[in-house]
């Protein structure tokens, strides 16, 4: 089998980065980088707040560039024009599997406005749209006439672009190692015997389809070199790792590649790694010597960019009349296209009480583009079987399904067999949900109600690491004028990570947020990771703390000089140093600024966490539906929340997170599906026309709910992380709605509603 891509090793990264060495899994991964990993020692907890200390932490914060965001002012690459640019197109495949015999570029090149081309690719063709050649040209136009001049010559070869074809034997090979190869094997305690202990045991099949990444802005980079100095603008989740890419792929040193992203529309994963077409132009723009924006279209971007893969999964329980899981086994079969695709094993390993567990999961190679990683991957495809079992299993035995939760509620990881969880609020978010969404009206018994549109609740449970990555490093700058500028080699992807930050640096120096000037989306600022994951805020913002609080113990320590204080005595607040015990004795900043000998800087970095507890966040939807059993439409009337994050940084960009990742799991619940001619092997619908995403009129009520339970021992604000947690149970939660209402699961998303008249027939088909 090839290689990793840098996709891939991007893909490994976010996995590895999202979760503390201390708290492995059933899924296999190799070893994090040291930056990442957790010591093997135990520190002790970090300092915390002291109650009621906080002005804006937890509370209601406005994002301090709103305005620049909604009035246009906020630069995208997209945006970004410079003098005597240049416009890049890439010539992709129109075959599925071929090998590629000759290109020539002669007559592309001899177009007037045409000034550089590429060959990109030699050698086998394994997806429709493998990027094959490209040219730069004065504008997009020339660039595109250009391409249609390019003569490629192809020997076309069979291919498969469906898991269950590929999976036949004499398939097509789409990789040399075969189809099918096993990704991952997981055991724990004895199966066959569990189930032999069980007075129920129930086996289901659940599947998920492809879910097509579709942020709002197309991935893009501009490139362009200053003698031996490369700058990109990229539209990215990671400058560093950029950075890092583009050095190894053009052998240069890493220090003369600055990557920068001011502004993005999205990413949800796709734009995690270095991308080819951030390649392609840093090489047209050394060749040309002029500045190179290449952007891609969106149909480019749905078919190009990478997709949540599909999974197949098969799961067996086994329990005592009580609720009481003795068995659970999982056989996985996903599907990511020519790559790795997404293992769901940790939820089913991790979520419930189990004693004995067996996990078997496959990846099936097929014809198309390789998938990404996609807001929490595996465990949103894992959800959706594991979650649909406990409703089905809850019904065969006659019991509340909140109750069987209950029944399996786990303490520590691994099913309860491994390490304690620091915190663990998963049972207040399961009172205040159920409170909310009114439990006490769904159906006793599922499909119970009558009429032609019936109405139904469920639920469906989340677990996410969401712990953040030690070493992450921020610097806080106090200047002699009173200003202070925080510098953090982050990025905002569009979840308000400048507003975190300057809050938190503002709440510790007794500022406002909007006096704290931030720089980040740089990749020459200091480290911090890729932001995926549910990695930003709890990495980023204990750093940031940290800094501040030293430049705040150093400001304390002039002051207190100047007010004849002791420094313990002292504490920043409203913009002064003020006594605790005399108000009246204080002292403004900027007065104190002056005082400073030159711009101070405060290095800041995020601490590790003990290794001998596992950290997670934890959370539950539950949702209330209708759906009519004569058109099989599914309308989603109203979604709760509820979420353990520990401390709840900014609650409007929390509650925002909340509302876009159930509206996205809404979205691949009823309608997101990539959908493939096995004839062409080409995608039939990439576009916002034929690939149907959840708009305004589709999105339902949704109630946001945090347990705000503080983890000490993870950092010094107590913060995980939120990017995840409300997308990885909001399909399943749909899903299990519908079961609630109609007596019988659709087990397949989206679900469509053929899928849902198919379910329906199904039930009345029944013995």
């Amino acid at each position: 089998m090839k290689p990793a891509s840098p996709i891939e090793d991007a893909y490994l990264e976010y996995a590895e980065q999202a979760k503390p060495q201390g708290t492995q899994s059933a899924t296999t991964r190799p070893a994090a980088p040291a930056e990442s990993s957790a010591t093997t020692g135990s520190p002790a907890p970090a300092p915390q707040p002291k109650p009621g200390e906080f002005k804006y932490i937890g509370k209601y914060t406005p994002r301090v560039d709103g305005r620049k965001i909604v009035t246009g002012a906020a630069r995208y690459t997209h945006d970004l024009a410079f003098e005597g640019m240049l416009y890049a197109k890439i010539l992709r495949s129109p075959h599925a599997s071929a090998d590629l015999v000759s290109i020539d570029l002669a007559d592309a090149l001899a177009l007037p406005g045409v000034k550089a081309g590429l060959k990109l690719k030699e050698g086998r063709i394994k997806w429709v749209g493998e990027p094959i050649a490209a040219v730069a040209a004065v504008s997009e136009r020339r660039a595109e006439e250009a391409l249609a001049l390019i003569k490629v010559e192809y020997k076309v070869l069979p291919h498969v672009v469906a898991p269950d074809k590929a999976m036949e034997p004499g398939a097509p090979l789409v990789q040399d190692a075969g189809n099918v190869i096993k990704s991952n094997d997981y055991a724990r305690g004895d199966v066959e015997k569990g189930f032999k202990e069980a007075d129920v045991v129930l086996e289901r099949t659940y599947k998920t389809s492809w879910e097509v990444h579709q942020p709002t802005e197309t991935h893009g980079s501009v490139a362009l070199w200053d003698g031996d100095d490369l700058t990109v603008w990229d539209s990215t989740q990671a400058v560093q790792s950029v950075r890092d890419g583009l050095a190894r792929a053009l052998a240069i040193p890493a220090g003369r590649v600055k990557v920068l992203k001011h502004y993005m529309g999205g990413g949800f994963g796709s734009k995690l790694g270095l991308g080819d077409y951030t390649v392609t132009a840093a090489r047209l723009a050394r060749e040309t010597g002029r500045p190179v924006k290449l952007i891609l279209t969106r149909r480019e971007n749905s078919y190009c960019v990478g997709y949540r893969p599909s999974a197949w999964m098969t799961v067996k329980v086994g329990a005592k009349k009580d609720g009481a899981l003795t068995a659970l086994t999982l056989k996985n079969y996903n599907c990511g296209g020519v790559g790795r695709g997404d293992r769901v094993a940790e939820p089913y390993s991790d979520m419930y009480k189990c004693p004995n567990v067996k996990i078997e999961e496959y990846t099936v190679f097929v014809n198309t583009c390789g998938s990404r990683a996609t807001r929490a991957p595996g465990h949103t495809q894992a959800m959706l079987g594991l979650e649909g079992m406990m409703e089905e299993l809850a019904a065969k035995l006659g019991l509340d399904p909140l109750e069987l939760r209950m029944k399996n509620y786990a303490a520590k990881d691994k099913g309860d067999t491994g390490l304690p969880y620091s915190t663990k609020g998963l049972e207040q978010c399961y009172r205040l949900g159920a409170e909310k969404i009114g439990w006490q009206r769904r159906n006793k018994k599922p499909g119970a109600g009558a009429g032609k549109v019936r109405t139904g609740i469920g639920m469906a449970s989340q677990i996410w690491p969401g712990a953040g990555v030690p070493g992450t490093l921020a610097d806080v700058k106090l200047y002699p004028d009173g200003s202070v500028e925080v510098e953090c080699g982050t990025q905002d992807i569009g979840t308000g990570t400048r507003t975190h930050i300057a809050l938190v640096a503002a709440e510790t120096l007794g500022l406002e947020p909007r006096d704290v000037v931030v720089h980040i989306g740089n990749s020459d600022l200091p480290w911090a990771p890729l932001s995926g994951g549910s990695l930003t805020v709890p990495s980023v913002a204990p750093a940031v703390r940290d800094a501040a609080l030293k430049a705040a113990e150093y400001l304390k320590g002039i002051a207190a000089k100047k007010l004849g204080l002791p420094p313990a005595d002292l504490i920043l607040e409203a913009k002064k140093v003020v006594s605790k015990t005399d108000p009246a004795k204080a002292i403004e900043l900027k007065e104190l600024a002056r005082s400073l000998p030159r711009p101070m800087p405060f290095h800041g970095e995020r601490g590790d966490y003990p290794a001998t507890f596992a950290f997670q966040t934890f959370g539950v939807q539950f949702a209330e539906v209708e759906v009519d059993t004569e058109t099989g439409k599914i309308k989603v009337k109203k979604v709760v929340a509820a979420h353990d994050i520990g401390r709840v940084i900014n609650r409007q960009t929390a509650e925002s997170q909340v509302l876009g990742g159930v509206t996205q799991g809404m979205s691949a619940a009823l309608f997101e599906e990539k959908v493939m001619d096995p004839q062409t092997g080409a995608m039939v619908n990439p576009n916002y026309h034929d690939y149907k995403v959840a708009t305004a009129m589709d999105i339902p009520e949704i109630v946001p709910l945090f347990a705000d339970v503080v983890d000490e021992r993870l950092n010094n604000l107590g913060a995980k992380g939120l990017g995840e947690p409300p997308r990885i149970p909001a399909s399943a939660v749909i899903a299990n709605a519908v079961y609630n209402a109609l007596g019988v699961h659709v087990r397949e998303i989206p679900m469509t509603p053929a899928r849902v008249l198919a379910a329906l027939k199904r039930k009345e088909e029944r013995p």
